[in-house]
Formats: structure tokens, C-alpha cells, sequence
């Protein structure tokens, strides 16, 4: 099987996968909304949280792969996984639009402000710059091992971002509030709120998945393309 065979058959497999985190993301906001309680203090602004700090953690988890994917890379100098960490950002950019959409949405009726220079915001405002030049880079470096070695130092950059940018709830006074999720104790949500959330999760993981496998399949196919031309002209 050729690489474009094998580009063409990934990308009908991330298609499907994407579909189906799709269906499951309609019926995860149906859940929100009809059937996940209201929250006592915040009223039903807070229903957004189904689909900001999801996206959220997509988002982060999406660059940390970037970055562990570059560490790899510049250990084994596989360029099948070079492709892998720039499909992974460019999902998790993706990811930061809708976080960077709904936090605003969200925020303004809670806190009185569409948006605050504080850490936590400011830092995911920062790794989403990040990236968007991580990507940018990669688009004007035409040869491949460069472009790689270059792009693996900012994807290490970002990942060491990813742990700073969850402890600034803790280490800086912030409107964000603390994490009811990711912390040591047990998560502070009721439990139809928490499975609706776990749900939405796994939805968004879903997504990510079939974003990065389409993705990565379109690499594959550029990469095939050009290693023709080049065997054409030589």
C-alpha cells in the first residue's frame, strides 16, 4: 500500500470517528440543557462549562502532546511523528478558539467583564500565540528536517506552559476560579453535573482524536506528494 493509500484510508477512518464526536457533542448539550441541574449561584450562564473547560482541557492536552511528540522527535528523527505533533497543535489551536470564545461568553455575567489581564487568562491567551506561530513557522519552512527541529523547541516550550498555566489559580490571586476538577480532593460538583461533564470530556477526546487522524492523514498524503514530484524531476 502506498503512503497516499494509507493517507486516503486514515482519513475516512478520522472522518468517522469525527462524525460520531460530533452526534455525541449534540447530545451531551441536549443532556446539559434539559436534563443537568442548574447551578444554585451562577444560574444558567454556568451551563457553558459543559463546553468552555472541556474545550480547555483538549486544548492543553492537545500541546502537551505537541511537545512530548517533539521530545521524540528529536530523539528517534521520525518524521511520522514530527507530522503527528503538528496535527495535535493544530487541533488544539481549534480547541483555544472555542475556550477563548466561550471564557468571555461565560465570564461577563459572572464577573461583570468580557475579559481580565490576569494569569491564568493571560497565559492561555500566550500558549494560543504560541502555537498559532508554531504553525505559522511550519507553513513557510519548506524543507521537512529543519521545519521539524524548528518547530520541536517551541512545542517543548508550550508543553512546559501546559502545568504553569493550570497552577496559576494557585499561585496568583485570579477571577478564574480554582479548578472543581483537577485537584487533590474530591471533584465539587453534584453528580449529574460531573457525569455531564465526564461525558462532554470524553466527547471532546473523541473529537481530538478524529481531528488529529484526519489531519495527520493530510500530512501524509503532502509528504507522498512531494517525494513524487521530486522523483519526477530527478
Amino acid at each position: 500500500m502506498t503512503k497516499a493509500d494509507q493517507a486516503a484510508s486514515l482519513s475516512v477512518k478520522g472522518r468517522i470517528i469525527t462524525g460520531l464526536a460530533l452526534a455525541g457533542m449534540m447530545g451531551v448539550y441536549i443532556r446539559a440543557l434539559a436534563y443537568t441541574p442548574i447551578e444554585q449561584t451562577q444560574g444558567p450562564a454556568q451551563k457553558i462549562f459543559y463546553l468552555h473547560a472541556p474545550a480547555a482541557m483538549t486544548a492543553l492536552g492537545a500541546f502537551a502532546a505537541t511537545g512530548l511528540a517533539s521530545i521524540f522527535y528529536l530523539w528517534l528523527r521520525d518524521q511520522r511523528v514530527d507530522l503527528f505533533a503538528a496535527a495535535s497543535a493544530e487541533v488544539g489551536v481549534v480547541m483555544s478558539v472555542i475556550l477563548l470564545t466561550t471564557g468571555p461568553i461565560w465570564g461577563k455575567p459572572i464577573w461583570g467583564t468580557w475579559w481580565s489581564w490576569d494569569a491564568r487568562l493571560t497565559s492561555t491567551l500566550f500558549i494560543f500565540l504560541l502555537f498559532v506561530g508554531y504553525l505559522v513557522m511550519r507553513g513557510a519552512l519548506e524543507e521537512p528536517v529543519i521545519r521539524a527541529q524548528h518547530s520541536s523547541v517551541i512545542g517543548i516550550m508550550g508543553l512546559v506552559l501546559v502545568p504553569f498555566i493550570h497552577l496559576t489559580v494557585y499561585m496568583f490571586r485570579t477571577l478564574h476560579p480554582t479548578p472543581v476538577i483537577l485537584k487533590p480532593s474530591e471533584p465539587s460538583m453534584d453528580s449529574p453535573m460531573l457525569a455531564t461533564f465526564l461525558l462532554s470530556l470524553a466527547v471532546y477526546a473523541l473529537l481530538y482524536i478524529g481531528l488529529v487522524v484526519q489531519r495527520y492523514a493530510l500530512a501524509v498524503l503532502r509528504e507522498a506528494r512531494s517525494e513524487e514530484a521530486a522523483n519526477g524531476i530527478s
